[in-house]
């Protein structure tokens, strides 16, 4: 069992209410990471014969329903009672995520758009340091991967110079 993630309190302080979906979920990202388990986010569980599943099957399939269960508890300890009986029956932590997206994911474009707006928007001003101007363009980008903007290294650079 995976032990108790003192950055936990990060969610204990930033209980999801519903507007804050983005900061939470940024959150609960770095608490997963931090253990080991954000891939639960986005992965379905291994495929699991019922009969004739090998040792390593079955060992895959176990640390990955334990992650997943560590997850769930995570995301219901981190929200408002009443988003967690909205959420107690949901099988996975994917399935969580897709509802809470569902429910509050007009949050993300708009931030995404805020995000992308600032990026594309923000010059270098004269007489600035040039690391200073790349520091707040990486903190943009950053700030769209974040959101789940995928953009290529070549994207990335282009939008720096």
């Amino acid at each position: 069992m995976t032990n108790f993630n003192p950055l936990a309190k990060i969610l204990d302080d930033n209980q999801l209410t519903g507007p804050n979906y983005v900061d939470w979920k940024r959150n609960l990202i770095i608490v997963l990471t931090a253990d080991k388990i954000v891939y639960v986010l986005n992965a379905e569980p291994p495929e699991l014969a019922l009969t004739d599943a090998t040792e390593e099957q079955r060992n895959a399939f176990d640390e990955w329903q334990e992650a997943d269960e560590m997850a769930k508890c995570y995301i219901l300890a981190s929200m408002t009672n009443v988003l967690q009986k909205q959420c107690q029956g949901l099988v996975t932590t994917k399935d969580m995520m897709f509802h809470l997206k569902e429910m509050f994911g007009e949050q993300s474009r708009s931030a995404r758009q805020t995000a992308m707006k600032k990026l594309m928007s923000t010059k270098m001003v004269e007489g600035t340091p040039v690391r200073e101007h790349i520091l707040k363009m990486i903190s943009f980008i950053n700030e769209l991967d974040m959101l789940g903007v995928e953009m290529d290294a070549k994207t990335k650079v282009d939008a720096i110079l």
